[in-house]
């Protein structure tokens, strides 16, 4: 059995994403965070393909959680420092921003905002 949390958030994310589409001008950045990771995805929906992605499990991010012990917003800062910068990599500028249906604030907004940092527009 489902929790309502669970269930709750399913139903916004349902209904976020009837609204938010990725085009290949301006791709779907889109965050799912669990207990322990946080991941991101630049999306093309068009094509169906993701352009690059970052976690807390990537090996740069990896290696600076185990020298620093850092844990939470401390790394969901540098998980959206890396995306933009494998986004402009990329050529990527402009993105939409799709939370997932988790609450904009903690883990998913300093991801955000370190995004928009490193230079990406959304």
């Amino acid at each position: 059995m489902r929790s309502t949390r669970l269930i709750g958030r399913l139903k916004r994310k349902r209904r976020i994403r009837k609204k938010i589409f990725g085009e290949s001008s301006r791709p779907r950045l889109t965050v799912f965070k669990s207990k322990k990771h946080i991941y991101a995805q630049i999306i093309d929906d068009v094509n169906g393909i993701t352009l690059c992605s970052a976690s807390t499990l990537s090996p740069e991010i990896k290696q600076i959680r185990n020298e620093r012990r850092l844990k939470g917003i401390e790394l969901a800062k540098l998980v959206g420092s890396l995306i933009a910068k494998r986004a402009r990599e990329k050529g990527v500028e402009k993105v939409v921003f799709d939370r997932n249906g988790f609450p904009y604030h903690g883990r998913i907004k300093s991801l955000a905002d370190a995004a928009r940092e490193g230079g990406l527009n959304f």
